[in-house]
C-alpha cells in the first residue's frame, strides 16, 4: 500500500519506520525537510508539500507537534485540503484539541475522503515496534477502513466515539503520567536528608502502588541522571508534554472543567523548557526538580 506520512518528528519517523518495517512504500514530508533524509535514506520518498504527498499516496497518516501546525499543515496554501483528497484515507495521529479534530475531519470529509482521528499512547520505541495504543474517534466506517493499517501501528485500538472522542481520551492518558513526573521530582526532593544511593532510591519508589507502567522504561535512566550522567536519549520530548499539559488545561476551560493539578505542573514543565530542558525526555522535569536549589532556605 501507498501510505505517505505527513510529519516526521521523532513519533512520525517512528511510525513510519515501522510501516516500512512492514512492507508499504512508504512517502514522508515534514517542514524540516532534513528530518526527511535518515527516512528517505532507508528508502521512503520525500515529498516537496503535503498536497504532493496526499496525491501520490492511498493513505494519509498525519502526526504534527499541536494545534498551529495542524491549521498550516491543512490549510495553507499547498497543504493537505488543497490536494486531491477524493477518495483518500486520513488518519491523524497528533495530540491536539478535541475541537480541531473536529473541524479538520469535517472539512477533509467535505471533500470526499475518509477521516479517523487515533491519538497514541506509546513513545518511539513501542512506534518502532507496532506496540502502540491507539485511541481512535470517527463514523464506524472509516474507522473499519482504517484497522488494517492500525493494527500494523498498535497493539490495542479502542474506538471510542465520534471525531473529537480520541482526542478527549488522549489528553486523559497523557495527564497522570506528566503529572507523575513532577510528583516524582518532589518525592525525590523530600528524600535528599536521606542521603540513598540514586539507584537505590528510584528503586525503592518504583517498587510501589503508586508508580505508573512507564518507570520500568526509565528509571533506570532517571537514576544515573540523579548520580550526574547526562541527560539520556528523548523518547518523550518535554516541550511535547509541555504542550499536552497546556492542550489539556485549555479544552478543560472549555468544558467548564477544573484541573488545579494539572495547571501546576504545566507551571513546572514550562519553567523546565525555559530552563533549556525543551528537547530533553519529559522525564527531565523530574531530574531538574530534585536538583533544583530550594526557593527557601
Amino acid at each position: 500500500m501507498k501510505i505517505g506520512v505527513c510529519g516526521t518528528g521523532r513519533m512520525g519517523s517512528s511510525i513510519a519506520q515501522r510501516l516500512m518495517s512492514v512492507g508499504h512504500e512508504v512517502g514522508v514530508w515534514n517542514r524540516n525537510s532534513a528530518k526527511t533524509g535518515p527516512l528517505t535514506d532507508a528508502g521512503a520518498k520525500a515529498y516537496a508539500s503535503p498536497a504532493e504527498l496526499v496525491e501520490a499516496s492511498e493513505v494519509i497518516v498525519v502526526m504534527l507537534l499541536n494545534d498551529a501546525a495542524t491549521e498550516a499543515v491543512y490549510r495553507g496554501p499547498n497543504g493537505i485540503l488543497k490536494s486531491k483528497l477524493a477518495g483518500k484515507l486520513v488518519i491523524d495521529m497528533s495530540t491536539v484539541r478535541p475541537d480541531t479534530m473536529q473541524t479538520i475531519g469535517a472539512a477533509v470529509a467535505q471533500q470526499g475522503a475518509a477521516f479517523v482521528e487515533s491519538p497514541v499512547g506509546g513513545s518511539t520505541g513501542p512506534a518502532k515496534e507496532g506496540k502502540l495504543f491507539g485511541l481512535v474517534g470517527g463514523a464506524k466506517a472509516d474507522v473499519t477502513r482504517a484497522m488494517p493499517v492500525l493494527e500494523q501501528l498498535c497493539r490495542r485500538i479502542e474506538h471510542v466515539g465520534e471525531l473529537g472522542s480520541g482526542a478527549t481520551m488522549k489528553l486523559a492518558v497523557n495527564l497522570p503520567l506528566l503529572v507523575y513526573w513532577q510528583a516524582l521530582g518532589e518525592a525525590l526532593t523530600i528524600c535528599k536528608p536521606l542521603n540513598l544511593p540514586a539507584d537505590r532510591l528510584i528503586d525503592i519508589l518504583s517498587d510501589t502502588a503508586g508508580t505508573p507502567t512507564a518507570m520500568k522504561g526509565r528509571g533506570a535512566v532517571i537514576a544515573k541522571v540523579l548520580g550526574g550522567a547526562p541527560l539520556g536519549e528523548t523518547a518523550f520530548g518535554l516541550s511535547a508534554a509541555k504542550k499536552d499539559l497546556a492542550t489539556a488545561v485549555q479544552f478543560g476551560a472549555s468544558i467548564h472543567a477544573e484541573l488545579p493539578v494539572t495547571a501546576s505542573a504545566l507551571a513546572c514543565f514550562e519553567e523546565a523548557e525555559a530552563a533549556g530542558l525543551a528537547d530533553a525526555d519529559a522525564t527531565a522535569v523530574s531530574t531538574r526538580w530534585a536538583k533544583r536549589p530550594s526557593a527557601k532556605k
